[in-house]
């Protein structure tokens, strides 16, 4: 594993046509006990430590789980919580085997779906596990799927990882569409900062600037960003509350969550 694809981490999602079989084919690496899948590249699309397959090992990953500031302790493991892009399925095991939530994940690549199960201990389906070969975009316009989600990660790049595959206003509101009142949508945005300032302004017109939020970038240059639909954010001690609640319980650095968590930046906001 060189430097660069260490520090490359992007995110899996929605795969590009491409080559004969019609997809960017799912490969994978291993380094100091590391599994990596990558999309017939040198981009990081997922990890997962071998001898810990539970375990969020990306920290960008980790972070896509700050949703959990926003809701209520206990409330934190109902409801149905929905990938939109598979990765290296970190996000989906989490939910379905940590958290225990209905859990349901959408990859448009079947290399990925078919990589996940072989090498990165994604489950078959079950009464709580669903994973759907399906186009992203298609499936949060689904009419059948209005406010029917209570938690939405979406990590949507191709084999290039330059930017999201689905990354307009319509998207977004359709995304918004599926999330119940108090539904909590992360982002994971990787690049540039202007990339970032366009992708968080467009999420920012649809949710609604006070219901939106950002973390820190990590060093690899991943920017998560949080949307809420009618979320009442709670005093700071309550927050701090609830950062310890999910320490305890998962293991997860939320208390450091807390500290890299701010408002939209202004050249965010001056777009809107």
């Amino acid at each position: 594993m060189s430097s660069k694809q260490k520090k490359s981490a992007g995110a899996a999602g929605a795969g590009k046509p491409g080559g004969k079989v019609g997809w960017t084919p799912a490969t994978l690496s291993e380094f100091d006990g590391v599994r990596y899948l990558h999309l017939d590249s040198i981009w990081v699309q997922g990890a997962m430590r071998i001898r810990k397959p539970q375990q969020l090992e990306l920290e960008y990953v980790q972070r896509m789980m700050a949703w959990m500031l926003w809701r209520e302790s206990a409330e934190l493991r109902e409801g149905r919580a929905v990938q939109l892009g598979l990765g290296a399925a970190a996000l989906t095991r989490f939910c379905h085997k940590v958290l225990r939530m209905q859990t349901t994940a959408v990859e448009i690549n079947p290399t990925v779906i078919s990589a996940c199960r072989a090498w990165f201990h994604l489950p078959e389906d079950d009464v709580r596990l669903t994973v759907l070969n399906d186009d992203a975009q298609r499936w949060v316009m689904d009419p059948a799927h209005l406010q029917t989600v209570q938690v939405l990660n979406v990590d949507l790049y191709d084999h290039d990882a330059a930017s999201p595959v689905l990354d307009d206003e319509a998207f977004y509101a359709a995304c918004r569409g599926v999330l119940v009142d108090g539904g909590l949508m992360t982002v994971n945005l990787f690049g540039r900062d202007a990339s970032f300032a366009r992708s968080a302004a467009r999420i920012a017109r649809v949710f609604g600037g006070d219901q939106v939020w950002s973390l820190a970038p990590t060093k690899e240059g991943n920017t998560i960003v949080v949307a809420a639909r009618g979320v009442q954010v709670p005093e700071r001690d309550v927050l701090e509350q609830r950062a310890a609640h999910i320490e305890a319980l998962v293991d997860l650095p939320a208390r450091k969550w807390l500290r890299l968590v701010r408002p939209l930046p202004a050249q965010v906001l001056d777009q809107l």
